[in-house]
């Protein structure tokens, strides 16, 4: 006998299920012939000291001219070259061909190595209006000079001889507002291989022998130089960028986070409090990262910072920030709540229980999929290989992770892209093939340098999207610091101009955002740290907007 009235009830039933059943595409798809055969090294497999953990930078910036955006690698080295003497592996520039696929560039490019190479910054600190690369070094740092699209000439930095530091994350700002480029400098830990013990003994994880940090070993003190002439001046002491206690600083991001018209800073430290670096407009710095709520977890505990995004996820006109952490612990999300300061925010947007079996490296906030909200990514991979014994609740290689942002203000976690488990680290984003959508590249730990292609205009043809770089026609000729307002049918969002975030890498100075189903944007509002604006109106999308900076 029929039942109707149940058949009624089931189809629904069963139509959810078939749908629960069918895989959600992977938003990136990974493309091996971009960068075919580039890999990068760190120290041993093993991984038996902490300066063999961290992995190199990557850079997406135009460095040619063409507007289209070439890879920045940095390399490392191994500790049996350290104690031969030998340099580290150099860092390269591969050059865009327009359509995404990288070669390297020529010998005029070619970087001279230092000993051990670790992240990179993209700022034009000489006002020629060409980006230049500074790379940061367990040992010393090194300033390239990019000779107007034709090639790479080593410049040294005065303030930085004999320093012999490990330096993390970097970022070019102009935080005096005097129109030249300053430079912010993160350090880790002082490391000495013949002071630190090898594994075991009292370094530990889980019951386990682990390296050694960096608990336990001395943090150091992160530096500012001042740009005067175009000499990189250490002003660290005076601008007070110095707290009573150093951290161990990883992650570097530049912000206006209170809205005043001047850059602060912001810093990930591993297993120290996260450092707010707030601009007092008077030449000096105050850290107020514990006033701001974003110096520790939910529960008033630091946590192991590694990389940084930021972005406007709400669309309050006020950037937030998420912080990728240690495994066991969440990735942190501080959301702004203006002159307050921020409010931690993971759990209730959806992302902080996924995230605690991750540990965390690069990342950033954009619009992906360009239906007008933000998403993220993180690329995770942990530091000890023995991750993998059974009782840790975590691995070594790990998925990456992709939070897509919702209408209803949650982001939801899926994989970022089809593929095995890896170890990765550093990670920047842009546009490579010009398509309209964001790609990523990351580094995997002595392994590949991956290409990730964003599958967004194939899986959204209907979607588009706006770009826009800035220009001054003196000193801080990219505009750092700048903001764009894009105002479209559906949605606006307010995007700073920087070349800072994510862990130990660097991005071009652009702005992107999806517009969703709109066609075109009603109004993109730039205003330049002069405080001059310009105002377009009904502007076409689909297009990379280049914007010179008003006389008058």
């Amino acid at each position: 006998m029929a039942y109707p009235w149940r058949t009624v009830a089931l189809l629904p039933l069963f139509s959810l299920l078939a749908q629960a059943q069918v895989p959600t595409p992977a938003p990136f798809v990974e493309d091996a012939a971009a960068l075919a055969g580039v890999v990068t090294t760190c120290g041993s497999r093993e991984k038996r000291y902490i300066v063999e953990v961290d992995g190199g930078g990557l850079a997406l910036a135009d460095f040619d001219g063409d507007l289209d955006l070439d890879l920045v690698v940095v390399d490392g080295s191994t500790l049996q070259r350290i104690e031969k003497g030998e340099l580290g592996f150099p860092t390269r520039l591969f050059l865009n061909d327009g359509k995404g696929r990288f070669a390297l560039a020529g010998e005029a490019w070619t970087m001279v190595p230092s000993r051990w190479g670790m992240g990179c910054a993209v700022g034009d600190v000489d006002g020629d209006g060409w980006l230049d690369l500074y790379v940061t070094h367990w040992g010393r740092d090194q300033l390239f000079r990019n000779l107007a699209g034709r090639g790479f000439a080593l410049r040294e930095v005065e303030a930085l001889a004999g320093d012999e530091q490990w330096g993390t994350s970097a970022a070019f700002l102009d935080y005096d507002r005097d129109g030249a480029l300053d430079l912010a400098l993160v350090n880790y830990l002082e490391f000495d291989l013949a002071r630190i013990p090898p594994p075991g003994g009292s370094c530990r994880w889980k019951g386990m022998d682990v390296m050694c940090g960096p608990e336990g070993l001395t943090p150091t003190h992160d530096r500012l130089l001042r740009n005067v002439g175009g000499e990189l001046r250490d002003v660290t002491e005076a601008a007070r960028l110095r707290p009573a206690s150093a951290g161990y600083g990883l992650g570097l991001v530049t912000l206006d986070y209170d809205r005043d018209g001047d850059t602060d800073l912001y810093v990930a430290n591993d297993s120290t409090p996260n450092f707010l670096w707030e601009n007092q407009g008077d030449g000096t710095f105050k850290e107020v990262g514990l006033a701001r709520g974003v110096s520790h977890d939910m529960n008033g505990k630091e946590q192991a910072g590694m990389g940084i995004a930021v972005g406007d996820l709400d669309g309050d006109g006020r950037e937030d920030l998420l912080v990728t952490n240690f495994s066991g612990e969440n990735n942190a999300l501080y959301m702004s709540r203006g002159a307050r300061g921020f409010s931690e925010r993971s759990g209730p947007v959806g992302i902080g229980g996924p995230s605690v079996t991750r540990l965390g490296w690069g990342t950033a906030l954009a619009d992906f999929d360009l239906d007008g909200r933000l998403d993220a990514f993180v690329l995770n991979g942990h530091v000890y290989p023995v991750a993998d014994r059974p009782g840790t609740d975590t691995s070594y290689a790990q998925p990456a992770d992709f939070y897509r942002g919702m209408a209803d203000g949650r982001m939801r976690v899926e994989p970022l892209v089809d593929g095995p488990p890896r170890v990765m680290r550093a990670s920047t984003y842009g546009d490579i093939d010009g398509d309209g959508d964001l790609d990523i590249v990351g580094v995997e730990l002595d392994g590949a340098v991956r290409v990730l292609r964003n599958r967004a205009r194939e899986l959204h043809a209907s979607r588009s999207w706006l770009a826009v770089e800035l220009r001054s026609a003196s000193g801080n000729r990219f505009a750092l610091g700048a903001s764009v307002r894009f105002e479209w049918d559906g949605g606006a969002r307010t995007c700073e101009v920087r070349t800072s975030g994510g862990y130990q890498s660097a991005i071009a100075p652009r702005v992107h955002v999806g517009l969703g189903g709109a066609s075109r944007a009603k109004r993109v509002i730039a205003r330049w740290p002069s405080g001059r604006e310009r105002v377009l109106e009904d502007v076409e999308g689909g297009k990379l907007l280049v914007l010179e900076e008003p006389t008058l």
